[in-house]
Formats: C-alpha cells, structure tokens, sequence
C-alpha cells in the first residue's frame, strides 16, 4: 500500500524557534458569563463577582489583533470550529506537541468539546503520531514546556491534588512524558496553587515561567513550591538571562507570552517592564492588546497550539 501522506509534518522543540503553523482559539459566540459555580480558576471568579467578566466582542478583536501578527510573520493558522456558547479560547488545554507526536490532554470533562472542534485538524496528522493518555493521566499544554533536550513540566505534589479544580498535571502525567520520550530530561516543577487567591495561584507552568530566545526566560520565583525548583532553572539559564516577574506581573500573566521566532516575542501592550527588557535584549516585541482575554487567567501561549516550527 502507497504510504499516506499526511498534510501535517509536526514538529514543536521549544517554545521559540520559527513557527509556521499553529491552532490559535476562538472567542466567537463565547456564551454567557459564567455563574460563580461555573468559575474554573480564582481570577475568572474574582471579575465575575466584580461585573468586570470580559465580554465576546472585546475578546474576539484582541484575538484578531493577534491573528493579524501570525498573518504578518505567514504563519499557518487553523481555528477551531465553532460551538455555539462555549468557551474556546484557551487552545493550550486541550492537547500539545511535542517532537512530531501530537498528545490529546485529559481535560475537564466539560471541555471535552473543545477537542472535537479541531479533529479536522487531527485528521491532517499521521493518526500513529497522535496519542491519548489513559484516564487517570492528567496533563494539560500550559504545564508542558519545551526546551530541545528538556521537557519542562509543572505539577502539583500536595496529597490534596483532588480537592484543586487549579492543579491540572499530576505525577502520572510526568511520567507519561517520561516513558513517551526516554531520551529527553524530564523535570518537574511543584508549583503553587490556590483556589480562592488568583495572586497566589500558578494554573500552569506558563503562568510563572517561559523561556524566550535560546537561553533566556521570564520566571517567578515564588510560584514554585520549592525553592529547589526555581533554583534549577536559575542554574540552567543563568540569572542575568532571567527576567524576574512581581507578584502582580505575575497575576497579570506576564510570563505568558508567545514567541513566534527566537527574536520575536508577541507581548501584552501594558507589560511595559517586560517589554523593555525584551527590546533591549534585542527582541522584536510585537504588542498587542490582551487584558480582556487574561481576566481569564489565560493569555497569549494559551491561546495556542503550535504544530510546527523549524
């Protein structure tokens, strides 16, 4: 039989090398704001009490905003087909690449629905390169942070995993990447969760830190648990290459931007600190706005699900 040839030649390394095609999420007919009982995470919860809960139209032109910087660098973008009143924004959740394996996340059940609506996209993929964890493996994209021979994993160790609707990656996960590539340095990260304070709440890895360029990153310190962690990290990048976010910096998502190339970074137009150092490391920094989306303690690279870099 004549081999198939699949459109899709995934191949994700790390977080910055030229990307050529990603899945960017959708805020079209988002839906209603949720209740307080629908709250995923402390910061949506804390706008939805506050009647600040960003609203559809606002969300879909920062998403525009940001489409437009991947039609300016020609990048390959696929949307999600839509479903009416729902919430499919944050791309990242719901599966990754790693290599050229595409890993569908265990997610909350509730958002099982968000994976159908880019299997036209799967489809486009060798189905031998697409895989699933078992039912009790939970990992989603934002805990999953990849650096050539490292995968970088966020988790959260505490015995009360169960009780954290935050703590989206357990132990099993990082050992499902383990077994999956035995030949990369698996490490992760204990990070710190909470459900009540968005301040003191790291979702996702990228929510306290990303690398940037080849050997630089933004990171903050006090979202790992264990100083050990956060220490590793210095070691391995060097202090001087490390941009240390502020608890509210932090909050307003600031390690979560998105790098389209190892010199350029889309960036939050009011992360002005971090803009700056970007700029005088020699980064092109393209800004856009995104404060609305990130109410949703989410922002820029999880709002993607890259496919293929160089």
């Amino acid at each position: 039989m004549p081999k198939a040839n699949y459109m899709l030649q995934l191949n994700v390394k790390n977080e910055t090398s030229r990307l050529r095609a990603v899945v960017l999420g959708s805020a079209l007919n988002n839906g209603p704001t949720p209740t307080v009982d629908e709250a995923y995470d402390p910061k949506s919860l804390e706008h939805i009490l506050a009647g600040t809960y960003p609203i559809e139209v606002d969300m879909v032109n920062e998403m525009e905003a940001f489409n437009k910087v991947f039609q300016k660098y020609d990048v390959k973008v696929f949307r999600p087909e839509m479903i009416e009143n729902y919430n499919q924004i944050f791309t990242r959740d719901i599966g990754f690449v790693i290599d050229d394996v595409f890993i569908k996340a265990n997610i909350l059940p509730d958002r099982n629905r968000e994976l159908d609506a880019i299997n036209y996209v799967i489809d486009q993929i060798n189905p031998a390169k697409v895989v699933r964890p078992p039912d009790d493996v939970h990992i989603e994209g934002g805990d999953v942070m990849l650096w050539n021979d490292y995968i970088f994993i966020g988790t959260y160790k505490g015995s009360d995993y169960k009780d954290y609707i935050t703590a989206r990656t357990n132990m099993l996960g990082v050992q499902y990447i383990k077994d999956l590539f035995p030949n990369k340095i698996v490490k992760e990260f204990d990070l710190v969760k909470s459900k009540l304070e968005a301040r003191d709440n790291a979702l996702h890895l990228d929510c306290c830190f990303q690398p940037v360029g080849t050997n630089k990153g933004i990171i903050y310190k006090s979202g790992f648990r264990e100083e050990a962690d956060y220490v590793y990290l210095v070691k391995l990048f060097g202090k001087e290459n490390l941009f240390h976010i502020k608890r509210d910096e932090m909050y307003n998502m600031n390690s979560n931007v998105f790098s389209i190339a190892p010199d350029v970074v889309v960036s939050e137009k009011n992360f002005t600190r971090l803009n700056n150092w970007l700029r005088e490391k020699g980064f092109t920094v393209e800004e856009i706005p995104y404060s609305e989306i990130a109410k949703q303690e989410g922002l820029l690279r999880c709002s993607t699900l890259p496919l293929i870099r160089d």
